[in-house]
């Protein structure tokens, strides 16, 4: 076996190691690692509780590799967290996770190497081997199970990829060390991937080769428990991302550039028109001032997408209802409910009188109907004034 000394010295100089986590794939397995020492011996292996030959042939290598033997299986999560673990020990900053089943190509990994010896920029970087997913040999349902995947990434992280679910990637060990990860079966290769984008790492895909062989190739996944399993977790994903992550993100934009730097570039150059910018903002002002607490930032981001408005303008002003105010728009609210419900307004409700279910849900009431006349007319009031400032700028601009 020839070894490539030049992609070797890149694997120390880079401090990075390739992890094989197994089980049950003892007709491909020899083939995978011998593939690998091709390039490096900085190799760590996680026996997952195999029950076939597995152990047989790992033993040949146990002088010249890191090998974990789990005593059951316990799920290829927790084998790659326990490959982490054991990188972050060893002192590597990156690892480079490769399939056991013969799906992947050893030798596609100077891609990741060299992709990682070039990359200069200050932020971690996540590379994510993309198969060929029209490949003749690729399972229908692996084609549609990785459509879904990239779909709910976009909508988790804004970042588009053509493949979320290859298991050929290059991971920063430091950064995996600061997540909280839950995850213990196929969905944690989803939980991962989603958080270090989270964290402002470098994601990216690079194309790779795959074979399906059905007369070795042995999977694991199950179907209905790993596709139900991984639903679960893109939906707690998906609400972590509207009522916290989008927030946070649009935010950090805003402070970066500022509100008057803000404003020019997103708001007044974006391309969308000014019916539909005016209409961003009457929706955020709308929301703001809505009854609904607590729901403002999901309803920011699912309205926004919905309507296809821009998520940063509603966003922005959706914050209308900045604390200081908060007392002031209930009060507001509450008495233009007297109004509107044909009740007596006094300058000051009397709280006090309320004593029973029906007084809280009569003023409870009150307030709501009050809350909702004030964000449509509020909304409906700031959307009028944009769109004639919108309209106004659009047709200076064109003559």
């Amino acid at each position: 076996m020839s070894v490539d000394t030049s992609i070797q010295s890149l694997f120390s100089v880079l401090k990075c190691c390739v992890c094989i986590p197994t089980y049950n794939n003892d007709k491909t397995l020899r083939a995978v690692i011998e593939g690998v020492l091709v390039y490096t011996d900085q190799l760590l292996i996680i026996n997952d509780g195999a029950t076939d030959t597995t152990a047989a042939i790992l033993a040949e290598y146990v002088d010249r590799l890191t090998i974990l033997t789990f005593p059951t299986n316990r799920g290829k999560g927790v084998a790659l967290r326990a490959g982490f673990d054991k990188a972050a020990a060893l002192g590597y900053e990156y690892m480079i996770t490769i399939d056991s089943d013969g799906q992947h190509f050893p030798d596609d990994i100077p891609v990741f190497i060299q992709a990682l010896a070039a990359h200069d920029a200050p932020e971690p970087l996540l590379l994510i081997g993309s198969r060929n997913m029209k490949d003749p040999s690729v399972p229908g349902k692996s084609s549609f199970g990785n459509r879904f995947s990239n779909f709910w990434y976009y909508v988790e992280t804004g970042i588009r990829l053509e493949d979320t679910q290859s298991g050929f990637r290059l991971y920063p060990i430091p950064e995996i060390a600061k997540l909280r990860l839950f995850t213990t079966k196929f969905e944690l290769e989803i939980e991962v991937i989603v958080k270090l984008a989270w964290r402002g790492v470098v994601v990216r895909t690079i194309p790779i080769k795959v074979l399906y062989d059905p007369s070795e190739r042995v999977s694991h996944f199950r179907p209905f428990q790993d596709f139900t399993r991984i639903s679960i977790l893109n939906t707690w994903l998906v609400l972590l991302t509207l009522v916290y992550y989008l927030p946070k993100r649009l935010l950090q934009r805003v402070q970066r550039k500022g509100i008057k730097k803000f404003w020019k570039e997103n708001v007044l150059k974006s391309n969308d028109p000014p019916a539909k910018k005016a209409a961003a903002i009457a929706l955020g002002v709308c929301i703001g001032l809505s009854p609904l607490w607590g729901l403002h930032t999901v309803l920011v981001f699912t309205l926004a997408a919905a309507f296809r408005l821009n998520s940063a303008i509603v966003f922005l002003f959706s914050n209308i209802s900045l604390p200081p105010l908060i007392p002031f728009i209930i009060y507001i609210s509450y008495q233009i409910g007297a109004v509107v419900l044909g009740e007596p307004v006094a300058p000051i409700p009397a709280i006090e009188e309320i004593t029973s279910g029906i007084g809280i849900a009569k003023g409870l009431g009150q307030y709501v109907v009050g809350s909702t006349v004030v964000a449509m007319g509020m909304g409906a009031l700031f959307g009028g004034i944009a769109y004639l400032y919108f309209t106004i700028r659009h047709s200076k601009r064109t003559t």
